[in-house]
């Protein structure tokens, strides 16, 4: 089957995941175009079966605001009948489904009917979506998708709430490649990072006010004042410079290493003891899972679709978003007895593995199969 994909091409969680999808879909046989205004940062490889085709958006001083969406519609058009492709996959609702849709309109006056999948991801539903002047662009483009999916149960029930949706919404969970994970670093370097006797902590984000960057300093503030410990935060965002402020006002500066964005997580995670999301919401907590599947216990907050991947007691705690006491508390629970800790990485690795790529990727192929036998169903047009 010949797939589009649309999705940003960042660090952030929807973009790992569609990249990640992307390249599993063609390892089974299909072929995948990706169509975005850059090469997405998890694509390392092009080939027979991956393409990546860039949105160019030429500047007119016309526009206060270049029209992204015009020009990734008509990118669309011409990719769809240049390669033939099959079905359309966006991931994220704006942009993406709406110029999507726009796309769909423009083919089907040549005859050309393409089934478009639209998958939720959180911030487009619960940040921008909601927010009353695009609020009516992403009912119209949920509504108006042939398949829409959802990252998890949370977040569907959100989008329920926050939207007049018509159309079902089918959890399909993120997900990781265990197969990625199954060979340990020789090279991990963890003397670089830390002194033998110092637990490594971590945190990975884009660094945005909703991933609470100063709760994160402040619990490990918390727990270095009992342990020797060390704080990695990897990411760059608007919150980074407020950190590195906290840190040196808390007098812990040099206990904290900000390392900026990178594209070798599991180096930096092979070597964690613990890691640290209490973020205002997620709708997944797909850093989470990244975590738990290189034998990281969590400590996060009990909000949106965290509790579905972290479990309590098990694979590590979940507190009330903002409850630092009782997140660093939890995290002296795991970090103070290395039997303890022990069991909780070994449970974090082993429910990691429910999420397993082989997993999930039937569920996208059983849908974009459904979707194109059903796609000569001109009413939806």
């Amino acid at each position: 089957m010949k797939i589009a994909i649309v999705c940003y091409p960042t660090f952030g969680g929807s973009g790992v995941v569609a990249t990640e999808l992307g390249i599993a879909l063609a390892n089974r046989g299909h072929e995948v175009h990706f169509i975005t205004y850059r090469q997405p940062v998890r694509l390392e490889l092009l080939g027979n079966r991956v393409h990546f085709h860039e949105v160019n958006v030429p500047e007119y001083p016309l526009f206060k605001y270049q029209p992204y969406e015009l020009a990734l519609s008509s990118k669309l058009v011409d990719t769809i009948k240049q390669y033939n492709i099959d079905v359309l996959h966006v991931h994220y609702a704006i942009p993406h489904a709406y110029a999507g849709y726009m796309a769909k309109k423009m083919l089907a006056e040549e005859n050309i009917f393409i089934p478009m999948i639209t998958t939720l991801h959180g911030t487009d539903i619960t940040l921008v979506g909601s927010h009353p002047f695009y609020k009516p662009a992403v009912t119209f483009s949920i509504n108006n998708s042939d398949v829409v999916t959802s990252v998890s149960e949370s977040l569907k029930q959100q989008t329920l709430e926050i939207f007049d949706v018509k159309k079902e919404i089918a959890v399909v969970p993120n997900f990781i490649d265990k197969k990625k994970y199954h060979s340990s670093f020789t090279d991990c370097q963890r003397s670089l990072m830390a002194k033998d006797d110092e637990k490594i902590i971590t945190h990975i984000s884009n660094f945005r006010k909703v991933k609470r960057i100063p709760d994160v300093v402040k619990i490990f503030y918390k727990i270095q004042e009992s342990i020797s410990a060390k704080l990695i935060m990897v990411g760059e965002g608007p919150e980074k410079v407020k950190a590195e402020k906290l840190c040196r006002s808390l007098g812990i500066a040099e206990k904290v290493v900000f390392l900026g964005n990178s594209n070798e997580i599991d180096r930096i995670l092979c070597f964690s003891d613990l890691f640290l999301l209490p973020s205002e919401t997620e709708s997944f907590g797909l850093a989470a899972l990244e975590a738990m599947v290189n034998k990281v216990p969590v400590i996060s907050s009990n909000t949106g679709g965290i509790p579905e991947v972290n479990k309590q007691g098990i694979t590590g705690f979940l507190s009330e978003i903002g409850d630092i006491d009782d997140m660093a508390l939890n995290a002296l629970k795991i970090l103070k007895n290395e039997e303890t800790l022990d069991t909780f990485k070994t449970n974090a690795y082993n429910t990691a593995l429910n999420f397993d790529i082989l997993s999930v990727l039937p569920l996208y192929e059983d849908i974009y199969q459904k979707a194109y036998e059903q796609r000569f169903n001109k009413a939806d047009y």
